[in-house]
């Protein structure tokens, strides 16, 4: 996956199961890459130790602010894309609620609900 986030410190702020996956959403990130991150929902398989999907919330760059403060942004090996970009994505349960949803849809388990745990 060559665009992950390069995560160096994070907490987490909610925890959900979603099918053969462990999700959790996390705030205050330090990382070592370009990007200042509000949020990332970071999805784990089962019996895996990384993640396979990220869904990502990001500063824009100041010139591209009047559209957003937030890009809202998917990352895997099969994609690397900026969804949406707006204000909203800053609130931590609209960027869960929304991330839920892009990762099922991502992911084919349209179907599945997510089991909030923390």
């Amino acid at each position: 996956m060559q665009q992950r986030p390069a995560i160096k410190t994070a907490l987490p702020r909610h925890r959900y199961q979603l099918s053969d996956y462990s999700a959790t959403v996390l705030g205050d990130i330090e990382s070592d890459d370009a990007c200042r991150y509000r949020w990332i929902l970071a999805l784990v398989p089962m019996g895996s130790r990384e993640p396979t999907l990220y869904v990502c919330c990001q500063q824009v760059a100041p010139e591209r602010a009047g559209s957003g403060a937030y890009d809202l942004r998917v990352v895997s090996d099969a994609v690397t894309d900026v969804v949406d970009t707006a204000d909203r994505w800053g609130d931590l349960e609209t960027f869960s609620e929304q991330a839920l949803d892009l990762a099922c849809q991502v992911l084919g388990l349209k179907h599945e609900m997510a089991v909030k745990l923390m």
